[in-house]
């Protein structure tokens, strides 16, 4: 079974982010770029797939050529190799652009099945993975936390309000994570440095046969970031006893909070 793993490069949720002087982007000098944790479980459920069924996993990122770190990182999990769409003209690409540009690369590369992260945690569209399922006329399963794959059929248990939803599909889809899924492997030493030898291939729109000129008008656009209000102070409840505090909880409630 040969897996592709849609994979984008984050800021670690660890990073203390702060607003650039444009007010539109963040400031990225001291920041430490990490796997999308979603796509973490991407890699391991392929990885996983791979052991059970044979193989190969091919890891796709759309980004700048720092990207291809994030990349190392999932070969030296075990992904057999990597390729990374990088051009100048997609800075600031949106994600549907996002999705245009990996689903092109995709009819590149044999696949029976694409796993990616059902979101990205910087900027939380939870799209590119169905716009990749849709440009590429295959069906899409999201949020899935445990799959079985027979008779080139995949079933997929996956989360919706209130419960859980079992979804069936045939092969070629397109599945998204969610938490519970797994338990990504850590990069062992051995793994890391065979991933120096694994194949990493870096293209081009025009290597993909798109045309650059189509992709100078996203559809999204950031006009402004701006920090979160700074919360308040708490306050500390006065009283000698338990019963005190209570009565002098509720009377702050009634006269100062006004909650009731």
């Amino acid at each position: 079974m040969d897996v592709l793993v849609l994979l984008k490069q984050v800021p670690s949720t660890e990073s203390i982010i702060e607003i650039a002087g444009d007010g539109v982007s963040i400031k990225t000098d001291d920041l430490k770029w990490v796997i999308n944790p979603y796509d973490e479980l991407a890699v391991e459920e392929a990885l996983r797939l791979r052991e059970a069924h044979g193989g190969t996993v091919t890891i796709l990122t759309v980004g700048r050529e720092k990207a291809a770190e994030a990349i190392r990182t999932a070969l030296a999990m075990g992904a057999d190799k990597g390729v990374l769409v990088s051009d100048p003209v997609l800075e600031g690409c949106d994600p549907l652009c996002t999705a245009k540009v990996l689903a092109a690369a995709a009819k590149e590369i044999p696949f029976d099945l694409i796993i990616a992260g059902q979101r990205a945690v910087d900027d939380d569209a939870y799209m590119v993975g169905s716009a990749v399922a849709e440009a590429l006329g295959i069906p899409s399963i999201t949020m899935v936390i445990k799959e079985e794959i027979s008779e080139n059929r995949i079933q997929c248990q996956k989360t919706i309000d209130g419960g859980v939803a079992v979804v069936e599909a045939p092969l070629p889809a397109l599945i998204t994570t969610q938490r519970g899924l797994n338990e990504p492997r850590y990069a062992s030493l051995p793994g890391i440095m065979k991933a120096k030898k694994k194949p990493l291939d870096s293209k081009t729109l025009a290597d993909l046969g798109l045309d650059p000129q189509t992709f100078t008008a996203f559809k999204m656009k950031i006009v402004a970031l701006n920090p979160p209000p700074e919360r308040k102070g708490g306050q500390v409840v006065e009283g000698e006893t338990a019963q005190e505090k209570a009565r002098e909880l509720v009377r702050i409630l009634h006269e100062e909070a006004k909650v009731f």
